[in-house]
């Protein structure tokens, strides 16, 4: 008996290494990685949320629908869907071509909900801040969620990936296309999803940036910095700010739009339109104030907006990015009575 349990020794230790953590671990920790530097998101956590909400991978939704971060239909989703049991019989779950789509959505998921944007003002490795900041945040209704994704962070020594590059690795797109080759067995779907990995993958390559840095704080406005004098043709008569790269104020008890407009040098038609109003509004203290014209578009990183709540004003949302109102409508194709709903994604940039 000695012998036989001897003899069955180097199958144990094989078949306890090679576990469901440690394989899903090494398939997509580089997914994990390259949306790190692509959204700010900590690779440790995307990986042991990954390792959770799929079951290291075997669960239905991510075996059948490629959703291995549990993200639900919403109302802003127009893919693929599949209904699976959760917190109550038949939810709605968005369905991807790859595993890598699931981790580019949920990068965004957290990126471009305002609930979620504090998360971006921890540091990149306090992995136990994010576990907690999610929970605070709602995205699980678990009261042990973060203690889960902790446990599976230091298990599996996950808080390695956080100091990782993409460079480390193979180029994801590669890795997306072994992946869709190897999981989608009808060869004329193979073909299509192949086709739009190549392609998304030469628009990446055609805008990374020259140095792989991580972002910082992807969905906050610009941290809001003084402007030097000779930069712009008007009067500091108080700290100007910028935003977007256009310079704005903000407003005092006792200012109107027309006082702004006389304090820096503006017809009282300019300073209106470059806050897309076509007649002027009571000004409350703290609201900003433009005093050059907005960008059509935002800077590269900060390409959309996902409405929070039923009946946001989108003049706001335009105020809040430094962008045209009448660009953002032209680049979205709203009509002038569109009402913004729940879930709706604003295109910020081409």
């Amino acid at each position: 008996m000695k012998r036989f349990l001897l003899s069955l020794l180097p199958f144990l230790l094989i078949s306890a290494a090679d576990t469901p953590q440690k394989a899903y671990v090494e398939k997509f920790a580089a997914y994990a990685v390259n949306e790190m530097y692509r959204s700010g998101v900590p690779a440790s956590i995307t990986l042991a949320q990954g390792m959770l909400e799929s079951r290291n991978g075997l669960s239905d939704l991510a075996a059948k629908g490629n959703n291995h971060l549990g993200i639900k239909c919403h109302t802003d989703w127009k893919g693929a869907t599949m209904r699976v049991d959760d917190e109550t019989r038949g939810e709605c779950f968005r369905v991807y071509d790859s595993a890598y789509q699931s981790f580019q959505d949920h990068s965004d998921f957290l990126r471009y909900r305002s609930r979620y944007h504090f998360l971006f003002d921890y540091e990149i490795t306090d992995y136990k801040a994010w576990a907690y900041g999610l929970k605070k945040a709602g995205y699980a209704t678990d009261p042990q969620y973060p203690a889960k994704l902790i446990k599976l962070i230091e298990e599996n020594d996950l808080a390695r990936f956080d100091r990782m590059k993409p460079s480390d690795f193979e180029p994801v797109a590669q890795l997306e296309e072994e992946e869709i080759l190897e999981s989608t067995p009808d060869k004329a779907a193979r073909k299509v999803k192949v086709k739009k990995v190549r392609k998304r993958a030469r628009a990446a390559k055609s805008e990374a940036p020259a140095v792989e840095e991580i972002p910082e704080s992807p969905t906050v406005m610009e941290e809001p910095r003084p402007v030097a004098n000779e930069e712009f043709s008007f009067p500091l008569a108080r700290k100007v700010y910028t935003q977007n790269g256009v310079p704005f104020v903000y407003a005092e008890r006792g200012d109107t739009y027309a006082s702004l407009a006389a304090s820096y040098n503006l017809f009282p038609k300019e300073i209106l339109r470059f806050n897309d109003l076509e007649v002027s509004e009571e000004l409350l203290p703290g609201t900003m104030v433009y005093l050059q014209a907005k960008k059509k578009q935002t800077r590269r990183g900060l390409d959309k907006y996902i409405v929070e709540e039923d009946g946001e004003s989108l003049r706001d949302i335009c105020q809040h990015f430094g962008v045209r109102q009448s660009a953002i409508v032209k680049l979205n194709v709203f009509s002038s009575t569109h009402r913004l709903r729940e879930g709706d994604t604003i295109l910020l940039r081409k």
